[in-house]
């Protein structure tokens, strides 16, 4: 960012930590500036007021707010809203667990500063898709982990995860990079083979990026779904 100018972005939020009593570094992905972190100042207001907050930094929340330039410093974000609501997400436990791991891998996954072409948008739908889908979405987190390894220009083909696939999984695995979308959350697995799977797509992503995810969320969901 140059200049002084303010200006209103939407964001989607990864991560968030505490800065002193009052204030919350956000780490983003946004459309215009890719993976940045932007800091809050602060966010203490009363029992209302934390409470507004707490809401609005869930993992994967799209909010709108207006980043500034800090003179030699991290840019700041303020007035955070909720650009698009996700009652579907906040609403159920296991589409939230989904997006909890979904955050942190994309917090992982991109490096402060990357910003591949479409990142942003793809992102946006898929978290869009999750909060309407109404039928099966157990395997949701399996096929955003693939289509985020193409997102970040390394495409699987079953050949290049066939090493890293237990040969039990491997036909399933076949389908899931055969299918569409729609048809590949129909695709009947139990919580073995998923948790299986979803460990050896994520090894393929860290021998691309050539360093460990270290995913908490994994356990998580391994217990859920």
């Amino acid at each position: 960012m140059t200049g002084d100018n303010s200006r209103n972005i939407e964001f989607i939020l990864l991560h968030s930590t505490k800065y002193g009593e009052r204030s919350l570094v956000l780490h983003t992905l946004s459309r215009e500036y890719g993976r940045c972190a932007f800091f809050l100042r602060s966010v203490a207001g009363g029992k209302a007021g934390n409470g507004r907050i707490a809401n609005l930094i869930s993992p994967l929340n799209i909010l709108e707010a207006t980043i500034s330039n800090s003179r030699g410093g991290m840019p700041t974000v303020s007035n955070p809203v909720t650009s698009l609501p996700l009652p579907g997400l906040r609403n159920n436990p296991y589409k939230s667990s989904i997006s909890i791991y979904l955050a942190e891998l994309l917090f992982r996954a991109i490096k402060e500063g990357g910003n591949e072409p479409g990142l942003y948008d793809w992102c946006v739908q898929k978290i869009l898709l999750l909060n309407a889908l109404d039928g099966s979405f157990s395997n949701f987190h399996l096929m955003f982990t693939l289509e985020l390894s193409a997102a970040l220009g390394f495409r699987p083909e079953f050949r290049d995860l066939e090493a890293f696939v237990e040969p039990a999984c491997r036909e399933t695995a076949q389908a899931l990079l055969r299918l569409p979308f729609s048809e590949a959350m129909l695709l009947p697995m139990n919580g073995k083979v998923r948790s299986s799977l979803l460990e050896s797509f994520i090894r393929y992503i860290e021998i691309h990026l050539e360093y460990p995810l270290n995913l908490r969320s994994v356990a998580v969901l391994r217990e859920l779904l």
